[in-house]
């Protein structure tokens, strides 16, 4: 785990000006101090996130950093003198599991009510989604015709044997998706799904999401199931071969349409530590977090989608359209992460 502190002086984050986030940041800067910040994101571009927050409050975001296993365990040792202050993690899956370990604080905030949408936060105010990412389906141009791709469901047709690329089922994006899949159509019928989604795997599953891209971007599979940033950082990447393998790439997001309830999206998110020290900080930095150059911020620089509506996308992300979200309350398939590793290790989704 990494230790870093971040103090005034960064006033912009990617080209957009810090001002003006929301209203309420004015809370923390009569209340200056410190915010404990443990992250299990390992992206570069959120330190520019806790500078900027410094500059305008006066706020020193203490950041410490590692997976999520690691910070969960600390903050459980270290018990009602933990100094956290908030758990920023991704995933739905992963805040569930804080929340029930009862690790999490709800917080009544009429900002992150009124900016975030009801089905990416929790229902009760124990976390908060900051930023989404779509579950979508990456196909080889040349060996795939899109009109062939429809829904996650038709996935199990016959036609994908040996064609299909994704990662094992301890992955906690399999698991939300499946737990999506349970939600909509029960444990038997998910069951059947993963039965064939594993009979139409192209290799025993290796890797994380970028692993399936430049797979099938080689030749070893026809498409993955993957999210939408993997794609995005090949596709904008210093590396040209990383640049030539997604050029071989188009995404396609699933589930759309009048009778589709639309593709997966799951969250990056927050909560407040059940002992927080600094409370007051804490809920300030999450309203901080969801203000538009935050938000612009999590869309430019780590190609995520904002979970505010009307922020400039980056260009990349704003060129594949809008597209329509299956509006499950993500705590939904956080609950059902549990039954949805059941049922893959079941079907032999390793």
């Amino acid at each position: 785990m990494r230790r870093r502190t971040f103090v005034r002086g960064v006033t912009t984050a990617l080209g957009v000006a810090a001002v003006g986030a929301v209203p309420t940041i004015a809370t923390a800067q009569s209340q200056p101090g410190d915010v404990n910040v443990y992250s299990s994101r390992h992206y570069d571009t959120d330190d520019r996130l806790y500078s900027d927050f410094t500059a305008q409050t006066g706020v020193r975001v203490n950041l410490i950093e590692g997976t999520e296993d690691q910070l969960l365990a600390r903050i459980q040792s270290e018990g009602a003198n933990s100094p956290a202050d908030i758990l920023l993690t991704v995933d739905a899956g992963r805040l569930w599991r804080t929340e029930q370990a009862g690790l999490f604080q709800p917080v009544a905030s009429e900002v992150l009510t009124s900016r975030v949408p009801a089905n990416l936060r929790h229902p009760e105010g124990f976390w908060v989604g900051l930023a989404k990412r779509a579950r979508v389906l990456a196909y080889a141009k040349h060996r795939v015709d899109p009109a062939e791709l429809s829904t996650y469901e038709a996935l199990a047709d016959p036609k994908w044997r040996r064609r299909i690329l994704v990662r094992s089922s301890s992955n906690v994006y399999n698991q939300s998706l499946v737990g999506a899949l349970i939600e909509a159509h029960g444990l038997d019928a998910t069951q059947q799904w993963a039965r064939a989604i594993v009979a139409n795997m192209a290799r025993p599953p290796q890797g994380g999401d970028s692993d399936q891209l430049l797979a099938v971007a080689a030749g070893a599979g026809d498409l993955a199931i993957s999210n939408h940033y993997y794609y995005a950082r090949l596709a904008m990447s210093d590396n040209a071969a990383q640049r030539e393998a997604a050029d071989k790439l188009a995404l396609f997001f699933p589930n759309q349409g009048p009778d589709g309830r639309g593709t997966h999206v799951n969250v990056s998110g927050a909560g407040v530590v059940a002992t927080a020290p600094h409370r007051d900080n804490a809920v300030a930095f999450l309203e901080y977090l969801v203000g538009d150059a935050a938000q612009a911020v999590f869309a430019r620089g780590s190609m995520e989608f904002p979970v505010v509506e009307g922020v400039e996308l980056h260009p990349l992300l704003a060129s594949w359209g809008p597209f329509q979200e299956d509006p499950l309350n993500a705590a939904t398939f956080g609950y059902n992460g549990r039954g949805a590793l059941f049922i893959m290790d079941r079907a032999g989704w390793r």
